[in-house]
């Protein structure tokens, strides 16, 4: 009986995220028939209504459009960022990771120095370098996160392949002479995958919060295209007068990316075999 409470609590919050991130989920993917306004049209004589007006739930903004279908199509984007750019920084990343760490060398020299390199410059000081360079689109957006995040996923495949290559069953292929890409393939890379899965899982929330940073600094997608990191920048002039334009973005993001925090923890905890005994 002692324990059912912990058990309880312990289970609460995966739920709750997980109810979070389906709500979330449903947002993003029927924002058309959820919303009842479009995101892009406004009305000035409807501009700066407070939340709870009369069809306008969470306000509406200095143009007259109403918060709350933007921030439902806002979903669309930053969930859609979020995503693409963790697959697309992980399945690089791993690549050079197994390519470091297999054959070491001065392959693994160059590559590494590239990733020290990287990680000598802060997260949104080179996202917003290469957002700069590259433009301001959504397939861009989704480059210059995958650009400025496949450094952790390097790091993390490399330290486990060193630690794969001297185990028994990966030495005694090598003995069979068995190609380096079969070894990578059905030896090395299985034995890694739930490393790489937790921590993508893990950096979907910063995908997301990194799109939001350069959205509202204003160099990721340009209005009329909502996205909840423009959002916040459109808001920022009008904290005192009218702070649900970004008081309500912003707890989306921190939900969000809560939720995806939370799970993923509770992954990482489900395929770990030493805390699963616990």
């Amino acid at each position: 009986m002692n324990g059912l409470p912990k058990k309880v609590i312990r289970n609460a919050f995966p739920l709750g995220a997980m109810a979070a991130l389906l709500a979330i989920f449903c947002m993003a993917v029927g924002a058309p028939v959820i919303s009842t306004y479009s995101p892009a049209d406004g009305s000035l004589g409807e501009r700066l209504r407070p939340p709870l007006t009369p069809g306008h739930l969470l306000g509406t903004d200095p143009l007259g459009r109403d918060v709350l279908s933007r921030i439902i199509f806002g979903a669309r984007v930053s969930v859609a960022v979020g995503l693409a750019s963790v697959l697309i920084a992980g399945v690089f990343g791993t690549i050079l990771g197994l390519i470091s760490g297999f054959y070491g060398g001065w392959l693994d020299r160059i590559i590494m120095r590239f990733v020290d390199m990287q990680l000598s410059f802060p997260f949104v000081v080179l996202s917003l370098t290469i957002a700069a360079v590259l433009g301001s689109s959504f397939q861009n957006i989704i480059i210059t996160l995958a650009i400025s995040s496949w450094v952790v996923y390097a790091r993390l495949v490399r330290g486990e392949v060193l630690s794969l290559r001297e185990k028994q069953f990966v030495q005694a292929a090598f003995t069979l002479g068995l190609p380096d890409g079969r070894i990578i393939v059905m030896h090395i890379l299985p034995n890694i995958i739930q490393p790489i899965i937790v921590l993508g899982s893990l950096e979907v929330g910063r995908m997301i919060i990194g799109e939001a940073a350069i959205s509202f600094l204003g160099y990721g997608i340009q209005p009329p295209v909502p996205t909840w990191g423009n959002m916040l920048g459109e808001g920022r002039d009008y904290m005192t007068t009218a702070w649900w334009l970004t008081v309500f973005p912003g707890m989306v993001i921190m939900i969000t990316t809560l939720a995806v925090n939370i799970l993923g923890d509770r992954l990482r905890d489900a395929l770990d075999p030493k805390l699963r005994l616990q």
